[in-house]
């Protein structure tokens, strides 16, 4: 939730009239960007205001991307004065912003002090049977705890989690970033999906998460489809189960193996949520009533890595596995970083996994890669991590051992 301090109209009033007692500190303002409906409507309340402004500034910041209180016409001018002395709409502070050739955007936050709070944002353009499909990838957290073995993200470590305004800042600046030029009355949203798929496990950063995924379905603010906003997750069943009663979005699973040996290596979580568990959250997930287009199937993300998850055998695995889930596939070629211990699987390899999937009846894509001019591809969150224990260095011996067992068997 966010943790603003709300100032009321009595204190506001005390201070103008004291104007004889020595002036204090400056109060911080309160940034309205990263709360919900309901939270502004308190907040107004608690200032003395209708809560029907609520949705008045709702609009302003989220479908005309407006921070200046004094552009805010339907408000008074009075309220507009009181706004702009205890409030602010801010996002992070872009300091990196780059626009690939592909059409690919990214861009890097500073969320606090120093090069280790940084976190990155990717928009990514492809054509599908709805014209022109914006998806943008958000963060939730500073690094991550998670340390699956082929994420640079994980290589970082943790740092700390994001608040909702600098959740829904990352959503709010990439719409901003069409209509920069663009009059009020003219600019539109652009951004049509969102992944909660950036740096972090969105799942552990729960509240924050939630908070701002209800700002983007609100048609308030974003107005988004509920098909159109996935959170994925590496399989925290607990919340899976949590978010089943709180939100009606898609799911997505980081599952990258089909047996509890290999998971446990590639995504260490699998420790303590193993395969039996997850796919049993993801079927009460989907029992669960809610929009029935959005709750049909839960995507299943699966990154290739040569000699490590893409033999025959793990495709088949996959079959047994995923035989009583509703579930689209998507396999994703691994995308280097230095350090990493793993190569990307070859193109043919990739192709023969795929149909052997689809053809015991599965729906199975292979991700286009995207951005890779600019670092935006998976895995590359910003930008090229150094790894700071010997982990790498570990991993890499695993991975020869196994493609010389493979080498030897064959």
């Amino acid at each position: 939730m966010s943790s603003a301090v709300v100032v009321s109209s009595e204190n506001l009033d005390g201070q103008q009239q004291s104007s004889s007692t020595p002036a204090s500190p400056a109060a911080e303002k309160v940034n309205l960007l990263g709360m919900s409906r309901a939270q502004l409507e308190k907040f107004f309340e608690d200032i003395g205001e209708k809560k029907f402004r609520a949705g008045q500034v709702m609009k302003w910041i989220h479908q005309y991307f407006v921070t200046d209180f004094a552009e805010m016409t339907n408000i008074s001018g009075k309220l507009r004065a009181k706004l702009e002395q205890i409030c602010e709409i801010k996002a992070p502070e872009v300091v990196h912003r780059h626009y690939s050739k592909d059409g690919t955007r990214k861009w890097v936050f500073r969320v606090g002090e120093g090069a280790g709070s940084l976190v990155e944002t990717v928009l990514i353009p492809a054509e599908d049977k709805t014209g022109l499909r914006k998806t943008l990838c958000i963060s939730s957290q500073v690094g991550c705890a998670l340390d699956c073995s082929f994420c640079s993200t994980g290589k970082q470590g943790f740092q700390r989690d994001l608040t909702p305004d600098e959740i829904i800042g990352q959503l709010w600046m990439a719409n901003y970033s069409y209509m920069e030029e663009v009059p009020v009355a003219d600019r539109e949203r652009s951004v049509t999906n969102v992944v909660m798929m950036g740096m972090g496990e969105p799942l552990l950063n729960y509240d924050a998460v939630l908070s701002s995924m209800q700002i983007m379905l609100d048609d308030f603010a974003y107005g988004m489809s509920k098909r159109r906003v996935t959170l994925s997750t590496s399989g925290v069943v607990p919340k899976i189960d949590q978010l089943a009663q709180d939100i009606d979005v898609a799911l997505a699973i980081s599952l990258h193996a089909p047996n509890d040996e290999l998971r446990n290596e590639l995504v260490p979580i699998n420790k303590k949520y193993p395969l039996a568990q997850l796919i049993a959250a993801c079927q009460r997930y989907i029992a669960k009533d809610g929009n029935e287009s959005t709750r049909k199937h839960v995507t299943i993300e699966y990154v290739m890595l040569e000699g490590v998850n893409d033999q025959p055998e793990h495709a088949q695995q996959m079959i047994k596995l995923l035989k009583n889930l509703p579930s689209k596939i998507n396999l994703i070629p691994f995308n280097p970083f230095p350090h990493a211990p793993y190569g990307r699987s070859s193109r043919n390899r990739i192709i023969s996994f795929q149909k052997t999937l689809s053809d015991a009846g599965f729906v199975c894509t292979i991700r286009q890669t995207r951005g890779d001019d600019i670092d935006a591809a998976c895995g590359q969150l910003v930008g090229q991590v150094a790894d700071r224990t010997r982990r790498a260095e570990q991993w890499q011996k695993k991975v020869t051992q196994r493609q010389e067992i493979l080498r030897t068997q064959g």
